[in-house]
């Protein structure tokens, strides 16, 4: 098993190559998905959540309001790390178990952790490879204004990010995300026939 960690600032581009990387038959795991199960009412991370930020972070479903926490978080350092600290944990015990089954099902497998926050909460070093989908924090506010979000918003969220200089600094490889998702769909096919032929090779050698 080949296990990569994709990560990039918000509206970098980071979802169309995870995209990308499926299609070409990487098995990806989506943290952000993955943070959503933890929440998931009834669950253990829902009752500490509400225990540590109070009942207005929840929605009139008994659902987690995230709209609501995000206000909180964002404009929080602390906040965001009690949240950080019920949230993190679960969500990688979901992911060891997604990439054990992974790897059982085939032994050749590329294993692709999607980690918006790797470089801020993760360990690069569990990875083969981390892959950084990169574009200037000015670019990526435009962007995250065409979405709808207030100059005010994008800041907030660009901000509560790891810095360009950090990201890059983890990088085994990164993949320019200011062009067209046309581009950056070329750069992944390139960067997959790379770790499809170094893992093709160690299988020969284990053979």
């Amino acid at each position: 098993m080949f296990r990569i960690g994709l990560t990039g600032g918000i509206a970098a581009g980071k979802s169309v190559a995870l995209a990308r990387l499926a299609e070409r038959g990487a098995v990806t795991i989506d943290y952000d998905v993955l943070s959503r199960e933890a929440v998931a009412p009834g669950s253990v991370g829902l009752d500490e959540i509400v225990e540590a930020f109070g009942p207005q972070v929840l929605a009139a479903d008994g659902t987690l309001d995230r709209q609501a926490l995000a206000a909180v978080v964002f404009a929080d350092e602390a906040a965001r790390e009690r949240l950080n600290a019920v949230v993190h944990p679960e969500v990688r015990r979901l992911a060891a178990e997604r990439e054990a089954a992974a790897a059982a099902a085939d032994p050749r497998a590329v294993v692709v952790h999607d980690i918006p926050l790797l470089v801020e909460t993760g360990d690069p070093a569990r990875f083969h490879l981390v892959v950084v989908v990169h574009a200037p924090a000015e670019l990526r506010a435009r962007r995250l204004a065409e979405r709808g979000l207030s100059p005010e918003e994008a800041a907030a969220r660009i901000a509560a990010q790891a810095d360009d200089d950090a990201r890059l600094a983890a990088a085994d490889v990164t993949l320019d995300g200011t062009g067209s998702a046309d581009a950056l769909r070329e750069q992944v096919d390139a960067l997959w026939e790379k770790v499809r032929t170094e893992v093709d090779q160690e299988s020969e050698g284990d053979a």
